[in-house]
């Protein structure tokens, strides 16, 4: 394998590596590649750095498969410069591993001391050390500067700051704030969550894959579970309590967007994004997700999903104070962890319970969750099981919880297990796009009566040949007459068109379906509007939109307008 650059870039929070901020390089490399870089790197970032006048405060590298992360922590008014010191270092590494033209190493001093010179403010990090002299939380990045969160918080541009002798830190103060991160069920429980606490007459501030808002205020549409997306709502000053979704590629990328939590939560690790650099397995994948903990180690919370046997191996070795979740009551770790006197959730039948040590309360019974649909949507009870989880330990009541819970119906969780009925058929919408997601979908299709069952989905281009052709037998077990793929344009990823349908129609013809019982359309509008032509009253339609749920929400509304 010849070593080959992937990325250079900032890191602005906890990370895999460090939880100071710093400069990362990913390089994808052989293990014996790697090591002959990393001694190699580490030279050429202490040359780089001994000029520039910085300490060495600790080079580190991380294996992985398919490659080395290198980093090293950075003054936060000199990221970009460390990220550039990165870059050079790795083409000096290049050429002497690779044989490539050598960078000239005064220009490349002379253009990192030009960036480091724009980027350098001293107020900043005046600001950010009387911060932490006064224990008050204090964000940053390229444009703002905040200290304290949500009500208690006071925002700037990152060039205007205050003089730290006019303020005054008794003006400052925390919010509660919740992470919540994992595979699936992030942006259900977030929802929940949410939805509960709104019931509780709390002031909420929501980041998610979705969006950012305030209560029903929403600020802006788009994938905000980054950093980003946390620091836009832990500055809106009219926030009292904070649930932020932080998925993979922000913590991948930048890290998390906050020192400390209150609670953090997993819901499960499962197969997603397999493959990218950094998480080419569960393993890997769990890593990343597990950033959230150290949020809360020292005084918060951890919630995780206990019949997920990735996470109970890791929490072996975790010091802080967990809280677990499961669908079966008599899940070993929850009854050890309570006879410990530990706090778990659980569903024992039908019921959704609390147990604290010695004392067990009953929340409500899985058909009174409305998005659990009548309980058969169980993926829906254990996102509702870690919602009440996250909400209690945010200090809400347990009839804050049920009221919550019992009263968040499909219209607040658009595009998760969504029912409609047009004209006799029953239409179920979904964002499933990974096996265990998807699973969880056909499932509960499954266990839905209907005469006949038609499923329209897609998959992604850049998915392997196996797990497509995996995910096509898995669709095709539950018993359906009719298949209809999407290839949106988007994500061919590599493809050529008509090929993803290709592999899929071969499985499921090796499965039994028969060539008149298979279609393909390039939009999900069209497959829905085949599907739909097709299906009688009786029928359940499957529309796994992975394209986005909104526009066959539309098109499902105006179908209802029109019959």
């Amino acid at each position: 394998m010849t070593m080959e650059f992937l990325d250079a870039r900032r890191l602005t929070g906890p990370s895999l590596i460090f939880d100071a901020p710093g400069a990362i390089l990913d390089v994808r490399c052989t293990a014996d590649e790697a090591d002959r870089l990393i001694p190699l790197w580490k030279k050429h970032v202490r040359r780089m750095l001994g000029d520039l006048g910085w300490d060495d405060c600790g080079l580190e590298s991380l294996k992985l498969t398919g490659g080395v992360s290198l980093a090293f922590p950075a003054a936060i008014d000199a990221l970009y410069a460390a990220s550039e010191v990165n870059e050079w270092a790795w083409a000096a590494c290049e050429s002497e591993l690779q044989g490539s033209d050598a960078p000239d190493y005064d220009e490349a001093l002379t253009g990192i001391r030009s960036t480091l010179a724009e980027e350098v403010n001293p107020d900043l990090l005046q600001l950010n050390a009387e911060s932490q002299a006064h224990q008050k939380t204090f964000l940053w990045d390229d444009d703002e500067v905040s200290i304290g969160l949500g009500q208690g918080s006071q925002t700037w541009p990152v060039r205007e700051l205050p003089s730290v002798q006019t303020l005054d830190w008794k003006e400052f103060a925390d919010v509660p704030v919740g992470l919540v991160t994992g595979t699936n069920g992030k942006t259900t429980t977030v929802r929940l969550a949410t939805h509960i606490l709104r019931s509780a007459d709390r002031n909420v501030g929501l980041s998610s894959t979705d969006w950012i808002a305030v209560n029903d205020n929403i600020i802006d549409r788009g994938d905000w579970s980054g950093p980003g997306g946390a620091r836009a709502v832990l500055r809106e000053q009219n926030v009292d309590i904070a649930i932020l979704e932080s998925a993979r590629g922000g913590l991948l990328r930048r890290g998390l967007g906050v020192q400390v939590a209150d609670v953090a939560l997993i819901t499960n690790i499962a197969e997603d994004h397999l493959g990218d650099f950094g998480s080419q397995n569960l393993d890997e994948l769990l890593n990343i997700k597990w950033i959230v903990s150290r949020a809360v180690v020292r005084s918060g919370r951890l919630i995780l999903n206990a019949d997920d046997a990735l996470l109970a191996g890791k929490a072996r070795d975790y010091d802080g104070e967990l809280v677990w979740f499961s669908l079966t009551a008599d899940n070993e770790i929850v009854r050890e962890h309570t006879a410990a006197s530990g706090l778990a959730f659980a569903l024992d039948g039908n019921e959704l319970f609390v147990v604290d040590g010695e004392t067990r309360e009953l929340i409500c019974l899985d058909h009174e969750i409305p998005i659990a649909l009548g309980g058969a949507a169980r993926h829906n009870v254990a996102n509702a099981l870690a919602a009440a989880a996250l909400t209690w330990c945010l200090g809400t009541s347990l009839a804050d919880i049920r009221a919550g819970l019992t009263s968040m119906s499909q219209d607040d969780n658009p595009g998760r297990c969504n029912i409609y009925d047009v004209d006799g058929r029953k239409v179920l919408v979904d964002f499933a796009h990974n096996p265990h997601a998807m699973q969880a979908v056909f499932d509960m299709a499954q266990a839905m009566p209907a005469k006949r069952r038609v499923l329209c989905f897609g998959q992604a281009g850049d998915r392997p040949d196996d797990l497509i052709r995996e995910l096509a037998r898995d669709a095709w077990s539950i018993g359906l007459d009719r298949v209809i793929v999407s290839e949106l344009e988007v994500y061919y990823r590599g493809r050529e068109p008509g090929e993803v349908f290709a592999i899929i129609q071969d499985e499921l013809l090796r499965c039994g379906a028969t060539a008149d019982q298979l279609d393909h359309f390039d939009e999900e509008t069209e497959s829905l509007a085949a599907a739909m032509t097709w299906a009688q009253p009786g029928d359940l339609v499957i529309m796994l939109a992975l394209g986005g749920a909104a526009p066959i929400h539309e098109q499902l509304k105006e179908m209802m307008r029109g019959v």
